[in-house]
């Protein structure tokens, strides 16, 4: 039987006495996306430090591929083909574009400095990300004068410069318009879907959720509480009770 992707085996993080995450453990496939919601507090951002490299667990284990990769800085993470996006878009501002990718790959290939120019021998591969994200056209803008829209499909494309195995977005959603992040999900789920990568993603938008996730994991208090598809999750009494205290999750759209 083949690895899943991502194995989550029973996980936990304190802070100072404070059970962030408690005994967490879940599983991502290739060409699946799964998306990890919970409120406020529950321990998602602390899980998803804990399988990129940032945070050591206090217990259990994180596997890429079925290879135990628990503890690895996010660098040796990055290099085995794990990719991340953030909340918050990480992109170079006084760089243009094409730079930021430039970066990006001279990354990949271990490169000693940042000599190398943009015209050869990666702007064909420049140019073919983009073109991936649909902003084959902004090569030479400065990230600093982009939409915020625009910049997260570019960040998108940084993160997909080493054709991760496992992609994870941090909210990738936030802060755009509701027609942005329809077209930004359906890019990351038809690339999940070609390229076999694995996706997992937090998000507050109710409809981005349901709209795009193959399964659903929920967190409260640092404790799995569901998981399954979209529609069963959906009609979980007790993540009804989470969220909105019983209101049904049909109603409920972005914000939470």
């Amino acid at each position: 039987m083949t690895a899943p992707v991502l194995a989550v085996e029973e996980i936990g993080k304190s802070f100072k006495g404070f059970r962030a995450v408690e005994r967490l453990s879940f599983e991502v496939v290739a060409g699946e996306l799964l998306a990890l919601i919970g409120p406020n507090g529950a321990g998602k951002t602390t899980t998803f430090n804990m399988i990129n490299g940032q945070l050591l667990p206090d217990h259990g284990r994180v596997r890429i591929g079925g290879e135990d990769v628990t503890g690895l800085p996010s660098r040796a993470l990055w290099r085995a083909g794990v990719a991340r996006t953030f909340q918050i878009t990480q992109t170079f501002g006084s760089m243009s574009v094409a730079e930021n990718l430039l970066v990006a790959i001279l990354s990949r290939e271990k490169a000693a400095s940042l000599v190398t120019s943009v015209e050869k021998p990666y702007a064909d591969e420049i140019q073919a990300r983009l073109a991936e994200v649909g902003m084959g056209h902004a090569a030479e803008t400065p990230c600093s004068v982009l939409a915020y829209g625009d910049l997260k499909r570019v960040e998108l494309a940084i993160a997909l410069v080493n054709d991760p195995r496992l992609l994870l977005m941090d909210e990738p959603t936030a802060g755009m318009a509701a027609r942005e992040r329809g077209a930004l999900m359906r890019l990351v789920a038809e690339r999940a879907r070609q390229r076999r990568t694995a996706v997992l993603f937090t998000e507050h938008d109710m409809d981005v959720v349901f709209g795009h996730a193959d399964r659903v994991v929920v967190m409260n208090r640092g404790r799995l509480i569901a998981e399954g598809t979209p529609e069963d999750v959906r009609a979980d009494p007790l993540v009804r009770e989470v969220y909105l205290g019983g209101a049904a999750l049909s109603a409920i759209s972005g914000g939470i």
